[in-house]
């Protein structure tokens, strides 16, 4: 088992206690991609993570797999592939390549195309 030295005063969970604590997606103005925010709880052992994008049409239009995540902090990009088709749902599933798996964490969301652009994150 990989266990951490904490020298942040966490307290790091076993991989049965390891859990998703939030998920949260916001569409981006483009409509073409969805920025996905995740935290997880500090653990003993690096989990793996498994994020898709299921439209309307029960179609897989993004995924990705992170393999042993060193942060339980995550942010990053989902592109959506072919047409919108709403409401959408992202499942994010976390697991251990040989051990426990978590119950899936499930949001749903809207991606909407906008004629505004994205000042977030292109700032003028």
């Amino acid at each position: 088992m990989d266990f951490f030295i904490s020298k942040d005063g966490l307290t790091r969970a076993t991989p049965e206690e390891t859990k998703i604590t939030m998920l949260t997606a916001k569409p981006r103005s483009d409509g073409k991609r969805v920025l996905v925010n995740m935290q997880i709880t500090p653990f003993q052992k690096r989990p793996s993570l498994e994020v898709k994008l299921i439209n309307a049409r029960d179609e897989e239009v993004a995924s990705t797999n992170i393999l042993e995540t060193l942060g339980f902090k995550l942010e990053f990009t989902m592109h959506v592939r072919g047409e919108i088709h709403n409401p959408h749902t992202l499942i994010a599933k976390l697991y251990y390549l040989e051990g426990p798996v978590a119950e899936p964490y499930i949001i749903s969301l809207d991606v909407v195309p906008s004629s505004e652009p994205d000042k977030e994150n292109f700032p003028e």
